[in-house]
């Protein structure tokens, strides 16, 4: 169930990261190369490395308190993590867009590419991945399940 969730937001984040690319190749003429497919490898390393500490902290919670309910163990691990996974990526893109103020035009496009990853993957990793967990535990994300599930 936890490598679902962390799948669904990975393709969230590399689908969202291509759409908003190819607009933006549109308006800065930035161009799918090397450097790009590049960039899109290390936004998804990021975005795993940010949907694992997540699920570890979900993980531990569920052990330390089994009587609790599903979704307040993950709001409770969410809020418990979120300041770090805020922390991290924020200074991330201070250096990131301080390269691409500061950089040269040979990196601008891996660093657009890393710069909506970031945003994009931290959004992910702390709203879209534990809701589809929650709603994966609660068998409420699809219907078959759904009803597997009351028929046992």
């Amino acid at each position: 169930k936890y490598a679902f969730a962390a799948v669904v937001a990975l393709g969230h984040d590399v689908l969202i990261v291509l759409g908003l690319f190819a607009v933006l190749g549109i308006a800065i003429n930035a161009e799918v190369n090397a450097i790009f497919i590049v960039g899109i490898l290390t936004v998804i390393g990021y975005s795993v490395n940010d949907t694992i500490v997540i699920f570890d902290r979900i993980r531990e919670n569920v052990t330390l308190a089994p009587g609790r309910d599903f979704r307040s163990t993950v709001n409770l691990s969410i809020n418990e993590s979120v300041t770090r996974s805020l922390g991290t990526s924020i200074t991330t893109v201070t250096v990131i867009l301080a390269m691409l103020l500061f950089g040269g035009a040979t990196l601008r496009d891996f660093l657009i590419v890393l710069l909506l990853g970031v945003v994009i993957g931290t959004y992910s990793s702390i709203f879209v991945a534990a809701q589809v967990l929650v709603l994966w535990e609660q068998r409420s994300f699809l219907p078959w399940r759904k009803a597997a599930a009351t028929n046992s």
